[in-house]
């Protein structure tokens, strides 16, 4: 069918170019996730989206056509708390490997789902690898406690595609939003997503709603769900699309973190995440609230069954 006259509604600049309808919007990302038109027209596509922006009815689509077709996981027991991780670390050590870590630890099944977007960036997997927990390479049921990692192309090897988009023209493209919020795990999974400019936050949230997605929202860590552990940002959970607020942002920052390394490398990254986990250091307390926010949006997903 083509994509032609997408583009040509899309692409008319900043003030002529017109919004897409959702089931629009769901057959065109839909179009291109299947690969089935050109490399120019996929770059056409990247270059309007990121002039004009995406609106909620446009990622709303974006959403439903990647739904439609990404590999999910299931839970057998609590849901599926699920952390997309897509920049990792540049000055800071990627600390999105053990914010799942413990939340396994309070008996969540934990997905972590990414790909290398930033070149020269330390990557969660690559911690969590370091730590013994291998990829998956298809998905399958986890158990309660479990933590799992798996590259997109194994979710959607379309999607993958359109992320590398921009190693050739140097510009993010709808699917870098996408990610953040895509959920390939069961209907009740927890979606932790995270905005590093204010102005995403309003889109992020309305997403949450028209969607009826549950899960956290907060500032991130360098472009990671992981929040930065010298500040407190604001947090906003969701449960299956209802608001609540549960955190105003703080003011100041934390003028150490103890134990915290300052280097980002791997190893470095790895060990600092093993001896968190053993208690020979503390958590960071930022993180600790974190982890509990994410539990008790778990815990209201699915509340425990009454006592006789």
């Amino acid at each position: 069918m083509g994509i032609s006259h997408y583009i040509k509604e899309i692409g008319r600049g900043a003030r002529g170019a017109k919004a897409l309808e959702r089931a629009q919007a769901a057959d065109l990302f839909g179009q291109i996730l299947d690969c089935g038109v050109s490399d120019l027209e996929t770059g056409a596509f990247c270059i309007a989206m990121r002039i004009k922006g995406e609106t909620l009815e446009e990622m709303s689509g974006f959403l439903d056509a990647t739904h439609a077709r990404i590999a999910r996981f299931q839970s057998d027991g609590p849901p599926v708390v699920v952390l997309p991780s897509y920049n990792g670390a540049r000055k800071l050590p990627v600390l999105t490997p053990l914010l799942a870590l413990l939340l396994a630890r309070e008996g969540l099944p934990v997905l972590l789902h990414g790909m290398r977007t930033e070149a020269r960036r330390v990557l969660a997997s690559d911690v969590l690898a370091a730590l013994g927990i291998a990829p998956a390479s298809a998905p399958r049921t986890l158990a309660a406690g479990e933590v799992a990692h798996i590259e997109t192309r194994h979710l959607h090897p379309g999607l993958a595609r359109l992320l590398a988009v921009r190693e050739v023209i140097g510009l993010r493209n709808p699917a870098h939003s996408v990610v953040k919020l895509i959920n390939p795990a069961g209907p009740d999974a927890l979606v932790i997503s995270s905005y590093t400019h204010p102005e995403y936050f309003e889109t992020l949230a309305a997403t949450y709603a028209a969607l009826g997605m549950s899960g956290l929202l907060s500032r991130g860590l360098e472009g990671e769900v992981a929040c930065d552990p010298r500040r407190w940002p604001r947090y906003d959970g969701f449960v299956r699309g209802s608001h609540q607020l549960l955190q105003e942002q703080g003011a100041g920052t934390v003028p150490e973190v103890p134990g915290l390394p300052t280097e980002i490398d791997i190893t470095t990254t790895a060990r600092y995440t093993q001896q968190v986990l053993d208690g020979r250091l503390p958590v960071p307390e930022a993180l600790a609230a974190q982890a509990r926010f994410i539990l008790r949006i778990a815990r209201q997903v699915t509340p425990e069954p009454a006592t006789p």
